[in-house]
């Protein structure tokens, strides 16, 4: 089974993919990306009979968009596979699902996935 995840925006977006069919989630995650995003991905899991150990791989979407949501669904991702030992791979652009797909299939494994922003981050300064 492969899982699939675009943090890269305030909706969230999920897939697991088994048996040549994609089953798909998304949610508003806006400020609850960090707090959610195990608990939706379990929920997925759970809705079909999977387990956390039947992901024998993943891939991201590595940017550009939201440079906190991207940073957290890359984290938690890259420190999944590297915990369980399976392949991670990142794509970008509205293709970036066949992109992953592709490289799964040609047996990649980027080990680790940066994201990718697409110019500068826009860090605020503290106003404290």
């Amino acid at each position: 089974m492969i899982l699939l995840i675009d943090t890269s925006a305030g909706v969230c977006k999920l897939s697991i993919i088994y048996n040549n069919q994609s089953y798909d989630d998304e949610w508003q995650a806006e400020k609850t990306l960090a707090r959610g995003l195990l608990r939706r991905i379990n929920q997925l899991l759970s809705e079909h009979h999977k387990s956390w150990t039947d992901i024998k791989a993943i891939g991201v979407f590595e940017g550009p968009g939201s440079f906190t949501g991207i940073r957290i669904g890359l984290t938690v991702m890259n420190t999944i596979a590297n915990t369980e030992e399976i392949p991670i791979v990142g794509g970008r652009g509205d293709r970036w699902r066949d992109e992953v797909l592709n490289k799964l299939q040609a047996n990649k494994d980027e080990k680790i996935v940066l994201p990718f922003y697409g110019s500068d981050a826009k860090i605020t300064t503290s106003k404290k």
